[in-house]
């Protein structure tokens, strides 16, 4: 495969790669299979928290990419859910920490679990040095791009 071949090859797999990660039938049967009800948004929103701690709003909409509007009704419904509570910040009181409680600890750990084990039986077939291969690039990848600014289609003279 030449450099253009290559190229396209990663687009073609990426694109079929993040259907696949946010097909809501995917995510249906993961989250069936760990006995979860809640949204792959509500998921994403439960990992944050558990890695960062207590977050106000804003910060989590920000560190996970969301609308804050969206957050706001995704943490409003977690929160009725019984997975998530708000709390005063203790550095300032106007502003509410959203953390998890141990029902939204246990629905998250199961939705991993779910997907790790997965991830695993997928990668049980590949050698140690493939793994290894894999996970460096990839996370090298994932780095450049979020650095990385999308370039413009329109050339300068034709502005």
């Amino acid at each position: 495969m030449n450099s253009t071949e290559n190229v396209e090859a990663i687009q073609r797999a990426l694109e079929a790669l993040l259907r696949r990660h946010a097909s809501r039938r995917v995510y249906a049967g993961q989250a069936a299979a760990a006995g979860a009800t809640i949204s792959q948004p509500a998921y994403v929103l439960l990992r944050r928290i558990e890695k960062q701690g207590p977050l106000p709003m804003g910060e989590l909409a920000r560190m996970t990419n969301m609308d804050p509007g969206a957050t706001a009704r995704q943490v409003g419904q977690l929160e009725r859910d019984g997975y998530v509570r708000r709390s005063p910040s203790p550095d300032d009181g106007r502003v509410s920490l959203v953390s998890l409680t141990p029902r939204g600890d246990s629905v998250r750990r199961r939705l991993n679990d779910v997907m790790d084990r997965r991830m695993s039986e997928m990668l049980d077939r590949w050698s140690d040095t493939d793994r290894e291969t894999f996970a460096t690039l990839l996370q090298r990848f994932v780095e450049e791009m979020a650095q990385g600014e999308i370039p413009s289609a329109v050339e300068d003279s034709a502005v």
